[in-house]
């Protein structure tokens, strides 16, 4: 799942800056979560999961970044729009 998620973070490097920090902190999830888990340490997997509540913060803030922006046509939330 990290090697998918890390393609997909390539795919959006020319997206919103947000997007791109939630497939960044997405694959870096899946790597502390397969490292903590092959080396069997618990610590690894406890970062791992604030980096997943991190993700997943910024995963809904985006969400109602790219919903407030686009209803009320101008930048409510912003997202890091491309250039």
């Amino acid at each position: 799942m990290g090697v998918f998620t890390l393609f997909m973070f390539f795919g959006t490097l020319k997206a919103a800056r947000m997007l791109q920090f939630v497939f960044l902190s997405l694959t870096v999830l899946f790597a502390l979560l397969a490292i903590g888990h092959l080396a069997d340490n618990e610590g690894i997997v406890k970062v791992a999961g604030w980096v997943g509540l991190i993700c997943g913060a910024s995963a809904i803030y985006l969400a109602m970044g790219e919903v407030l922006n686009e209803q009320f046509g101008r930048t409510v939330l912003p997202i890091g729009e491309p250039r």
